[in-house]
């Protein structure tokens, strides 16, 4: 892997336009979670500190290539500003003349914010002319949106390839905790992959059984494995469709060397609420009328004991319906037991994926990880083994 860095570049009195995912997550007209802002700002303040001007270009939501008002970058530029600790300007336009007049009239040190670069409907089209309009505001590039660098989008990818082009410190970190845990980890590796169906991960397991020594699988999918196995699954959530696809990937994993881990025990109920009445059965012993909505404690116990001898974990995705107590209990353990090893630095953990994080600060330890990615689909595509051409662009 090679890409390109901050690293020695001179950006003094230069236009440095920065691609930032400001797509973040709005409540009734507030920002609930600044954490990708806050993620950004190790770049800004690097690059204002060596005297250049900074021009933050990003999407927001989905407004399909149309002036969307709700969907204005300009509030969050606010936001932006407050988490610096200076002011920020604002276009409001991504490009055209009010976009190249505010980005000329700026000095040493400022960073101005453009307007929601999907307003355009060439910037999801990756038009030529869109990202010349875009190259023509700043004299280098700097990527800092792993988030979005599965997208060959004009802001992404294309003016990529009209300046100098460099990663920001954010995606250099994605980039640097990826490799470390796929492309060249401390070997044993393992992986953790939860969620639930097997349909749509097939490409991230079957790269996975490739690369990995050790493969656990858990969430609704395992209930697919377990039924092609022959299992009694109840009313589970499985694709009994995929039973012969789940099988084709445990040969493959087999014929590979990787170790497949599947569970052992289950937690099971009638439906999924808050609090309903559970039993923990073997796997084998699931009832008719149960549904596995939790992995039980001693498949927990044993994927503890396997930490003692796996250097690198990669993890995407839960063990079970976390989000719904009491069928977060194999998670949370789960979560804090790779917290302490990685804290004690016999591993290293990598984790991404929307529920996997979030499922990390319900267990609170998200900040405990070796790295948690915040990206969704460009972490998936990764551990799948694509190539991301926003990264690509920066080779």
């Amino acid at each position: 892997m090679s890409f390109r860095t901050l690293d020695n570049v001179d950006v003094a009195g230069k236009r440095v336009l920065l691609r930032a995912d400001l797509n973040v997550p709005v409540r009734d007209g507030k920002i609930s979670d600044l954490t990708r802002i806050e993620r950004l700002t190790p770049t800004i303040r690097e690059l204002v500190g060596k005297g250049g001007k900074v021009i933050v270009c990003s999407h927001f939501d989905r407004p399909r290539g149309k002036r969307v008002p709700e969907m204005s970058l300009a509030p969050i530029a606010t936001a932006l500003g407050e988490v610096l600790g200076q002011r920020v300007r604002f276009a409001e336009d991504c490009v055209g003349v009010m976009a190249e007049q505010s980005s000329e009239r700026l000095a040493r040190g400022d960073v101005l914010v453009l307007e929601n670069t999907r307003f355009h409907p060439e910037e999801e089209k990756n038009e030529p002319g869109f990202s010349a309009a875009l190259a023509k505001l700043a004299d280098l590039y700097v990527n800092d949106a792993f988030s979005a660098a599965h997208r060959a989008h004009a802001s992404t990818e294309g003016v990529a390839h009209l300046l100098p082009a460099y990663a920001g410190r954010l995606m250099q970190a994605e980039l640097e905790a990826l490799e470390a845990a796929l492309g060249t980890p401390v070997r044993p590796v393992a992986a953790v992959v939860g969620g639930a169906k097997v349909s749509t991960k097939l490409d991230l397991l079957g790269n996975l059984t490739a690369k990995v020594n050790a493969l656990v699988i858990g969430g609704a999918m395992a209930n697919t494995f377990l039924s092609a196995q022959g299992h009694p699954v109840g009313l589970s959530l499985q694709e009994a469709e995929m039973h012969a696809t789940a099988l084709d990937i445990l040969a493959r994993a087999k014929a590979a060397g990787c170790e497949v881990l599947l569970p052992t025990d289950a937690v099971v109920a009638g439906e999924l609420k808050p609090g309903v009445a559970t039993q923990t059965v073997a796997i084998g012993a699931v009832p008719a009328d149960g549904m596995i909505l939790d992995v039980g404690p001693a498949t927990v116990d044993a994927l503890i004991r396997h930490l003692a001898s796996w250097h690198t974990l990669v993890w995407n995705g839960p063990l079970g319906a976390f989000e719904t107590p009491p069928f977060d209990a194999a998670t949370t353990a789960f979560a804090k037991a790779v917290a302490d090893a990685t804290g004690k630095g016999a591993l290293r953990s990598v984790a991404g994926g929307g529920d996997t994080v979030s499922a990390l600060r319900h267990a609170g330890v998200s900040d405990r990880m070796s790295y948690v990615s915040t990206a969704g689909g460009a972490f998936l595509e990764w551990l799948e083994g694509k190539t991301l051409p926003g990264v690509a662009a920066l080779g």
